[in-house]
């Protein structure tokens, strides 16, 4: 039986652009106020940034940009597992049924982020039956910076899994979320953009045309016929994932190339890039389509 892949990247032609999508100013819990945050995030070279203060939309309009390309959001934090709300155009009320708040996301025109599942000492920030049960949110963090030195984990790829191997289509995103200034920079998303435009970053990342990273950069994604192609600049180990983590391909070195077995019996593959030290990158997941 021929397969083929059904993947965000088919559609992937423009520059990539790198971006953090969760920030926190001293307009709720961060380090420092707009302004300065948005500089220092243009002197670390990124692209676009998205200020999420809690529970309340910090208008970008009268900040200097310093280049990058400002998109308003807020993280809805109160009465329940936190989502981020990208490209808000006002404030979410944080209602505790949380599906009536990605309801009214969408119905303004932005999208939700499920935030730091494994996050707090049970690691379990939200519960996964929640996200099981939630409809018509974009993804979830499958990174986040600020995880790396309080309660839980940073990484949940293992949620992410079991989301994507329940037959759910949901993007995996990574952020910085900082709250202090070491906490720059530490996790980025990177989109293949249309335009160096809100309007079109937004359309990247809502239809998955982006990676995750902590440092690892790739060059190249795309599928041809049955195979996976995943190159890079610095990964010095590719993972082939699929249900439940398992791990059916290692390569060594900066390259993968991958042909789906016809007997495979899974519905996805994502591929993990490994560099030095904590560097990763994280592809979106390749959706197998028998013919």
């Amino acid at each position: 039986m021929p397969i083929t892949f059904d993947h965000p990247y088919a559609a992937a032609t423009g520059p990539w652009l790198k971006g953090n999508l969760h920030t926190h100013t001293t307009e709720s819990d961060g380090p420092l106020p707009p302004q300065d945050t948005v500089a220092a995030y243009a002197r670390l070279g990124y692209d676009f940034l998205t200020i999420s203060d809690h529970d309340l939309v910090t208008d970008p309009a009268p900040l200097d940009p310093c280049g990058m390309v400002l998109i308003p959001g807020n993280e809805i934090t109160a009465e329940g597992p936190h989502l981020l709300h990208v490209g808000a155009r006002s404030v979410i009320a944080p209602l505790p049924e949380r599906q009536a708040v990605i309801d009214a996301v969408n119905a303004e025109g932005g999208f939700a982020i499920v935030n730091h599942p494994n996050w707090e000492k049970d690691y379990n920030h939200c519960d996964q039956s929640l996200m099981m049960q939630w409809r018509d949110y974009a993804g979830i963090e499958i990174y986040n910076g600020v995880c790396r030195r309080v309660e839980g984990s940073p990484l949940a790829t293992d949620r992410w899994d079991r989301l994507l191997t329940a037959g759910r289509r949901v993007w995996g995103y990574a952020n910085d979320d900082p709250h202090r200034v070491t906490d720059y920079g530490v996790a980025w998303t990177m989109v293949c953009a249309e335009r160096r435009d809100a309007a079109a970053i937004l359309d990247a990342l809502r239809a998955g045309r982006c990676y995750a990273s902590t440092g690892v950069e790739i060059t190249a994604i795309r599928a041809e016929g049955p195979e996976i192609v995943v190159e890079t600049r610095n990964a010095q180990r590719m993972y082939l994932c699929t249900a439940y983590s398992r791990v059916p391909e290692v390569v060594e070195g900066p390259m993968l190339r991958w042909v789906v077995p016809e007997d495979f019996r899974f519905d996805y593959a994502r591929v993990e890039c490994w560099g030095s030290g904590d560097a990763m990158a994280w592809t979106q997941p390749f959706f197998l389509k028998r013919t």
